[in-house]
Order: structure tokens, then sequence, then C-alpha cells
């Protein structure tokens, strides 16, 4: 009886992985029900490039041949080399603060390594299969000033989103730091390069999760957000997309690198590493272990700023004219984006945030500073790039976020930090506008979330997938009922 129970249960388990196994170009790709959404299927780790190690590192990415693998994509992949913030003992943080900053911030101690370029799929299921049909996709890149990020987080936990909205969301792995932006050769912008290259895997493999290759929308957040934005600019003949989602940065938010401080930046490693400062060290840099690399490229300067949370990391993306550009204010002039809907804004206190990795440097944001931060990198460049594309025709809509949960909130009002923006307490601070989105908030901070974050959370995520669904006029055919949500929201 015992044998007969388990040959069942085991015919059983291989039943299921063969229902959520998808056939790709790149060979068969198993999944699972994900854990926290019983009606959504989630693909974790999927390979999209050959292993951007050896002689490819630093270079653009290549993609990947054959397809006779199959790929059981039960877990995240390692996160691409990174420096976070690390651990900010503040005063008067909140209990859950350092939970939340730390799955924001890619500090919650995952793996890293260089074999990072993956991609995480979501997709509803239908009786232990993949659901046949043309969602929307929603792709994710994730921010971090370009230096840090990973996918491996509960923020952007995708199935929450899939489930309640019916859409297929997808979370990239995309290099970062000087492994992403060198700021020399072919791949001085390798990290942008890298997203292109996931959305090019999509629009062929997607229909496979039960996604419409003709209906993907990229959206990112601050470093993602500048991504889209970019992205705009760069493939403005060729987006492949069908929206674009910006939240608190697009590409007037931040200032780039000079081309000497660039290279200056690079060969302060190479030397540190024994590669010279001449372009054989490319070469020779593609030899040495990367953790070396990595601890090198740490102690790298940031650019100086007047404004300490302007400061621009050393490695960052640089200016090409082809994945990035000199002179955004004149292309946006010019009309020179792709017409494509775009949904852009920022959050009511970006700098409830950015204070923080100020704090662990022993650096004084003043209120005023914050305030700057918060025009000449949010508010501002996103109300010139909404009129810059609603002067071209493009639709487009503005957004500002404010909420400010008890659960998210890192530190209250009049913190014991006297004389800095923290007086203001941390309010809609930079991303906490992710979880909303994603709906994860309850799952970040480890405290359930009010009924009126629950309603934020369905306002929100509709919003978005409406315009996932249908770019050019979702949001304005949905605009009647969700500014009747949030009426009874302010109202209870």
């Amino acid at each position: 009886m015992f044998s007969t129970l388990t040959f069942l249960a085991v015919l059983l388990t291989l039943s299921t992985a063969a229902s959520l196994t998808v056939h790709t170009r790149n060979g068969l790709i198993t999944g699972h029900t994900s854990p926290n959404t019983s009606s959504v299927a989630e693909f974790l780790g999927i390979p999209f490039t050959q292993s951007p190690t050896g002689k490819l590192r630093f270079q653009s990415p290549q993609h990947l041949s054959g397809g006779t693998r199959h790929y059981i994509a039960a877990n995240y992949s390692v996160d691409c080399p990174d420096s976070p913030n690390g651990d900010v003992h503040f005063p008067d943080f909140t209990l859950q603060a350092q939970q939340v900053i730390d799955y924001f911030s890619a500090n919650s101690g995952t793996t890293q390594g260089e074999d990072c370029l993956s991609l995480n799929i979501w997709t509803p299921e239908n009786g232990d299969e993949v659901a046949c049909a043309d969602r929307p996709v929603l792709i994710f890149f994730y921010g971090g000033r370009f230096t840090f990020g990973h996918t491996d987080t509960p923020v952007f936990d995708g199935a929450r989103l899939a489930g309640a909205e019916d859409v297929v969301v997808v979370t990239v792995n995309y290099r970062d730091n000087i492994f992403g932006f060198p700021g020399l050769g072919a791949g001085r912008n390798a990290g942008l390069l890298d997203q292109r290259l996931a959305v090019e895997w999509l629009r062929v493999n997607v229909a496979g999760f039960g996604g419409d290759p003709a209906l993907m929308t990229i959206f990112g957040q601050s470093a993602g957000g500048v991504s889209v934005d970019y992205w705009a600019y760069a493939y403005s003949e060729d987006p492949i997309v069908a929206g674009l989602i910006s939240e608190s940065g697009n590409a007037k938010s931040f200032p780039l690198n000079t081309e000497n401080t660039t290279l200056s930046n690079w060969y302060n490693v190479t030397e540190t590493l024994g590669c010279g400062n001449t372009s054989a060290s490319l070469a020779c840099m593609q030899t040495k272990n990367w953790t070396d690399i990595k601890a090198a490229a740490a102690k790298a300067p940031s650019a100086s700023s007047g404004n300490p949370l302007r400061s621009v990391p050393a490695f960052y993306p640089s200016a090409d004219n082809k994945t990035v550009f000199s002179n955004y204010t004149a292309l946006s002039e010019q009309g020179g984006f792709a017409i494509l809907p775009y949904l852009l804004g920022n959050n009511n206190f970006e700098q409830g945030y950015y204070a923080l990795p100020s704090f662990k440097k022993n650096v004084t944001v003043t209120i005023s500073q914050g305030d700057s931060f918060l025009l000449n990198s949010f508010t501002c460049p996103s109300q010139y790039q909404a009129a810059a594309r609603a002067a071209h025709g493009v639709p487009v809509w503005l957004c500002r976020y404010f909420g400010n949960w008890p659960n998210l909130e890192l530190y209250p009002a009049n913190s014991d930090y006297p004389g800095q923006v923290v007086s203001e307490g941390s309010g809609a601070y930079h991303g906490s506008d992710l979880e909303m989105v994603f709906g994860n908030s309850a799952a970040v901070s480890g405290i359930p979330d009010s009924s009126d974050e629950d309603r934020m959370i369905k306002l929100m995520q509709g919003a978005w997938a409406a315009f996932a669904r249908d770019p050019a006029r979702g949001l304005t055919r949905r605009c009647l009922g969700s500014i009747d949500d949030m009426n009874a929201t302010q109202k209870d």
C-alpha cells in the first residue's frame, strides 16, 4: 500500500511539473506554483544571455544559443555584483525600518556572482497549467542609482500583481556598478544593453508564458525609471514595447559624469589592480577575480555635488549617443523619443529615504537641500518630460504618490536628529510606492496592511494593469472609477 501511494505521489508531482513546463527557443523551462498566490505560476532565475564572464565581462550581452536545455526555474539566480549601502543605525527607527530598507536596497544577504543575468516570470495558471491567453506583460527594471539592485527580494515578487490583475509580470537582473557601466568600449553601458536583450528574449518567448508580445510595457523605479526613459530615446525606431512607466526617475533626473571623470574612475580601479591606465587595461581586467574588482570599485570616489543627495556614483551610465545621450533637453524639444504612451511621476517626499545613506556617511542633509533634491531630481524632471511628450502628441499621465502607511514608516516626524530633513518623518519616501504596485507591503514589513492600504494597492495595481492592457486609453477609461475609489478612501 505504501509503495502504491508513493508511486502515485511521484506521478502526480511529475504531472504537475510537466504542465508547468514551457517550450522556449532555448529549451524547456519548468516552473512551479507560487507559494504566495496559488493561482499564479512562477519561473525564477531564467537565463536570457550567455554568462558575462571572462572575455564577455564589461562587454555587450550575447544571445543564448541552442534549444535543448531543460531548465528547472525553481530559484532566483545570484545577484549581480554590487555594493549596497549596508545597515543604517538611525535614531528613532521604527521596528520594521531596517527590514524594509534591506529588502529594498539589496542588503538582505543574498548571494552575488557574475552569472547573474536572469529574469523571473509570474503568470496566472489554470489547474496546474500556464493559462493560455494573450495577457499584457509588465517588465520591471529595479533601481539603485545603477550601483546596486537585485530581483531576489519580497519587494519585487510579482505573484500578487499577476494574480490580482490577470497579467504577466517579469523582473530582470541586469549588471550595475563597474560591471554594468565601466564607461569605455562597446560595453560602456552594458547594464542597459542587458535590459534590451531581456526584452528581446521575451518578445520571442513570452507567448509560451501566456503573455502577448505586442502588449509589453517596461516599468522601473529610480534608476529603473531612468532606464525606461533612456530606452525611449535609444530605441525610438524599434522600441519593441507598447508602453513606458517611470517611477521616481527619468532621463532628466540626474546628471551624468563627464567623459574625463568616467575614464578617471575606470583607471582608478585598473591601476589599483595592476592593469595600468591604457587601452590594454580592459583585457587585463577580464582576467581578475570579480570580488577584487568590486572591492577596488567601491573605493572610487563619487563626483562632488553642491547637494549631497545629487552626487553621481563613480560607475554610472555615460553618454555614447546610442544608449545614453548628452543632451536630453534638445532631444525632447525635437521629439527624439519613441512615440509611446508614458506614465511617469514621483513620490511626495523622496528625500525621506535618501537622507539615510547620507546619515551613515556622517553627512548633514538640511531641509532646504532635501526640498531642492526633490524638485531638481524628481518633481521638475517629471513635469518637463510629461510636457515634452504632450507637446509631440504622446499620450502621457503624470502622477504623484502621497502614501504614508504605518507598516512602511521608517521613522516618525520630529525624530531625534534636529535640523535635518528627517524632522518631517519618512513620509512618502523613495521606493515606498513599489509595495503598492507589487502588493507586497505586508510581506516586506511583516505587519498586516490597513484596509485603506489594501484599497490603495488595489487602485495602483489596477492603474498599472489598465495602462498595460491599453497604453493609449486604458487609464482614461479607468479614471472615473479610480477617482471614486480614492474619494472613498479619503472619506474613511
